[in-house]
């Protein structure tokens, strides 16, 4: 079954390492089939077919230059994509801020645990002597 939505395509193409590679040297200006080739152990036509898959994304256009067929980046798509993933930026935002929230009560308690533990003999040792001073006032 082939997905007709567009933001399937834009991140079916991006999983590959070679095309996110393609996309980072067109975002630099337009080059040829041939430029985008060289950096890479393929044929011509291994490189097509990842620009094909770019193409019909819509992540890239190619043009006709007499011989040379020059790509471009076309942005839209990104930004498409871009806006998608910002929802979930935004929920795990708000998670994380959540979660500070929480360790920081934690290390509250805690602080405040240790703290009645020092406390606590110290506590019973002046109970203990105000006891004996009141017995002595006493006598």
């Amino acid at each position: 079954m082939v997905s007709t939505d567009p933001l399937d395509a834009i991140f079916a193409a991006l999983a590959d390492p070679t095309r996110r590679a393609i996309l980072g040297r067109l975002a630099l200006g337009e080059a040829a089939v041939m430029e985008l080739a060289e950096p890479f152990n393929m044929s011509q036509p291994a490189i097509s077919k990842h620009l094909k898959v770019l193409e019909q994304a819509g992540l890239i256009s190619r043009t006709r230059d007499a011989q040379r067929r020059p790509c471009r980046l076309t942005g839209a798509p990104l930004g498409e994509a871009t806006s998608w993933l910002e929802d979930f930026r935004q929920f795990w935002e708000a998670s994380y801020e959540r979660l500070d929230v929480l360790l920081e009560e934690m290390k509250r308690q805690k602080t405040r645990s240790a703290a009645a533990k020092r406390a606590g003999p110290q506590t019973k040792a002046r109970a203990r002597a105000k006891s004996k001073n009141r017995k002595r006032r006493k006598r």
